[in-house]
Order: structure tokens, then sequence, then C-alpha cells
């Protein structure tokens, strides 16, 4: 689950992180209103939406004044903000926050994070942030520093201010630094979180550590014993068939294919749709049944797929096994075909306990389909018939 900025400052606020005074308006005269209040010379409004490069899609404005304020505000709100961390269509500016704004004698990067190629979580940062940091770190890679965790245990202090020193701080920031970073890191763990990100942190020039963004993402699996975040999903920003899937036990995330694809296991879906790609096509969704699923919420997460137009095929390549059998995959198709009414060709390559019973269900149950007995041949023929060639 994402938080908004002004979610992820207030989490860190109560941990004693450093932010600027600002406030969440949902209008324009309530942005100029939270800019006479909480003062300054100079105020920063932002566009909440769950998605990076704001500021480069005029997502973030600066404004001397609250009447400037109001008109950035009123220039943002209901627009559609299409970054290149959204799709096509963009996302609807619902609110904006508006703080006040600071000048940075330099900006750092900093990330708690799941490190998923060595299976750890790390502190990681660079001595130069900011907006393009994304493109600076992929042409120089070396200026991204890591400090590894020890399972949950949180890096001590010696290792923390070392880190900071090799971030280019000296004397007094190490020290604050150190500090803010142990913060991140308990907060990463008592939260259940996946990323903590501070970009840019700021160095201000009378020697401050300001939080200027922050990105927050926190484990779904885990929100049952996270009262604190419960309350925080924005559904709105959650695409309407991801919050379906959700809700019936079924990790689930739209893409741009027109290949559906049901497969129990993110190991398996993950090499469902490399080989799919690697065939030449392009899934419409990814799709990890969960263990605990059963026939009613997996047909679902089908009706999901043939409720969307640009679906021209349904690849299923399942592998009974825990407590999914093949046979249970089966009997969510027949479901979901009755629900829609619309059927669309089926390649069908089932593995595993119940395998055998499983294709001879979905001959006995009359589901149109073509069956595969590997996942290549199954991948080939979708491609096909996904391009005409049925």
């Amino acid at each position: 689950m994402n938080l908004h900025e002004f979610q992820a400052k207030a989490i860190l606020a109560r941990r004693g992180v450093a932010v600027l005074p600002g406030h969440v308006a949902w209008t324009a005269d309530e942005a100029a209103g939270i800019a006479g209040e909480i003062g300054g010379r100079r105020f920063a409004v932002k566009a909440q939406i769950l998605a990076g490069g704001r500021g480069e899609a005029g997502g973030v404005k600066l404004a001397d004044t609250p009447e400037k304020v109001r008109e950035a505000a009123a220039a943002m709100l209901g627009q559609k903000l299409v970054t290149a961390q959204t799709s096509a269509g963009g996302r609807s500016v619902r609110r904006v926050y508006v703080e006040q704004a600071v000048d940075c004698a330099r900006e750092l990067y900093v990330a708690v994070l799941v490190d998923r190629n060595e299976g750890q979580i790390a502190l990681i940062g660079a001595a130069e942030g900011g907006g393009r940091v994304e493109d600076v770190l992929r042409q120089q890679p070396e200026k991204l520093l890591r400090l590894p965790f020890d399972g949950l245990v949180v890096p001590d202090e010696p290792a923390l201010k070392t880190f900071a020193e090799s971030l280019g701080l000296t004397g007094a920031l190490t020290d604050s630094a150190a500090s803010l970073f142990a913060t991140l890191a308990k907060t990463f763990v008592e939260l259940d979180a996946s990323l903590i990100e501070i970009n840019p942190l700021c160095i201000t020039a009378d020697g401050r550590l300001l939080t200027l963004d922050v990105k927050m993402t926190v484990d779904d699996s885990a929100l049952f014993r996270q009262p604190e975040l419960q309350g925080l999903r924005d559904e709105e920003e959650v695409d309407e068939q991801e919050l379906q899937a959700q809700r019936h036990d079924l990790n689930f995330v739209r893409m741009e294919g027109d290949i559906g694809i049901v497969v129990n296991g993110a190991g398996l879906a993950l090499a469902t749709h490399d080989i799919l790609t690697e065939a030449g096509g392009a899934a419409s969704n990814f799709m990890d049944i969960r263990t605990t699923a059963m026939s009613l919420q997996i047909a679902k997460g089908i009706e999901l797929l043939l409720a969307d137009p640009r679906v021209k095929v349904i690849l299923v390549n399942v592998h009974g096994g825990g407590m999914t059998r093949c046979d249970t995959i089966v009997e969510a198709i027949g479901i979901a075909l009755r629900w829609s009414g619309r059927k669309v060709p089926i390649v069908f390559r089932a593995a595993g306990q119940n395998a055998d019973y499983a294709c001879k269900m979905m001959v006995d149950r009359r589901i149109p389909h073509e069956l595969a007995t590997s996942i290549s041949a199954a991948a080939e023929r979708a491609v096909a018939i996904a391009r005409g060639k049925g």
C-alpha cells in the first residue's frame, strides 16, 4: 500500500523527523488559508498523487504569497497529472499539500528498502539528491551507497555515523544524520514497510536536516497488525480492478497488454510473464492466486479479465500444490463464465495436484479451450490467438 506524501510525513514527524509546516487542501481557497496560517516567505504547493515525477510534470509549484498559492492550487486541482510513473491517462489531482519552502545548501538521497537482489533490508543513500537522482544513479551506480541490515536489527550508531560520513557529512551533521537513519530503519521494521524514501533530504545553510519529500510503501499483507495504517489507503487512487481483486484474496496488477493471465504463485506468474514476453506477447495483468483463495474468489479475478475489453485471450497456467488444486481453478473458470456471459478463447495448461482431473473437467463442463502441455507452448498459442491467428 502506497501512502501519500502528507501521510508519510505525518508518520515520520510523530517519530521526531524534522518536516516543514504544512497541511492538505482540497480547494484553492483552503490552500491560500493554509499558507496564511503557516506563514513564511515562500510556499510549495504539491499535487498529492501516488506517483513520483510530479515536479517534472508540473505537480510542484513555488509561490511567494497566499494569493499565488491559491492560483497554483487552482491550476492543479481537478487536473490529470501524467508523470513517468503513471499510465498515459495520468492521475487526477484531488488535493494538494501546502508547506513552507526552504533553500537547501545541499540535497541528499536516502532510503530504507527491501534489497531483493540480496534478500536483505538495506539503508541506501547518495550524496546528491533531487529530481534527477534516478538518472544520475542509473548512469553512475557507484554513487549509490548501501548499508544492509542484519535481519531486522537496526544498524548500530557507529555504522550509521560511518554511513553518514560516506555521504560527505561532518561534525554535528553526522550525529543528526545517524539519528535520522536510525529512526527510518526502526520505523521501517515497526510498520512492515517495503520502502521509506526521502528525496531530497535537505541540508540548510544553518546546518539542519529537513525532510522535503517522502515516499512510503507498506506491506498490504501486514495491515492486520498495523492499526495506525489501516485507514490510510486511498481507494480512489487504487485501480478498481486491483481493489476488487484484493478484496477476494488475489494479488492483481493491471498492465497494458491484451492477454489475460491466470496463475497461482508469484514465481510461476513471473516466469509466465517472461515466457509470454519472449513469445512476443503482452499481458493485460499480473495475477497471483493466494493459497487461501477459494473458487468463488478466484472466479472474481477471472471475471475481472472477462470484463476487460482489451483481453483477447486468457492464458491459464496453474500448478496444483499446497492448498490450491487445479480442479479448484477450473471450478472458478466455469463460475466466472456464467457470471460474465462473455467468452474469450482460453489456453489451458495445468500441472501438479489434480491436473489430469482438471483437464477432464474442462471438457466435461464444456468450457471452450485449447490444451497446452508446456508453458512455452501455451504462451506461443496465446500470442497467436491475440494476433488473430486462432
